[in-house]
């Protein structure tokens, strides 16, 4: 199974690094932090480059909104070195759970609910 994991790894770009995110990490990759989730945050020396290296699956609504900021250059000190200040308002931040099956938004009266309400506002037709 080793043999299939790294053959695997060498062509799945969708569950951890590739061998060769691996080597240009190894070799021009300096750490710039990590956030709570386990993704760490790497640039290249003159800062031209900005990536991350994700903890299991490869999903970018992973990142939370103070490293997307960082990686898309709207600020140039990374939140591990100057965390944003947060509201007393603000939510945690949650990875975007669009088409999962318990996330789903199920209205009232919706097929796909475990406890469907009865609908008075409906009358199904029958042919006569």
């Amino acid at each position: 199974m080793g043999i299939l994991n790294s053959v695997l790894r060498a062509i799945i770009w969708w569950d951890g690094q590739t061998y060769g995110t691996q080597l240009f990490t190894s070799r021009h990759g300096q750490k710039v932090g990590e956030d709570k989730d386990g993704n760490v945050y790497y640039r290249n020396a003159d800062d031209s480059k900005r990536w991350v290296i994700y903890d299991g699956e490869i999903e970018a609504s992973k990142v939370p909104p103070e490293w997307h900021g960082w990686l898309h250059r709207m600020y140039d000190e990374p939140p591990s070195d100057r965390p944003l200040p947060h509201k007393p308002w603000e939510k945690p931040h949650v990875e975007n759970l669009t088409g999962m099956p318990d996330m789903a938004y199920k209205p009232a009266g919706s097929l796909r609910r475990t406890d469907p309400v009865a609908r008075s506002d409906y009358e199904a037709w029958t042919p006569e």
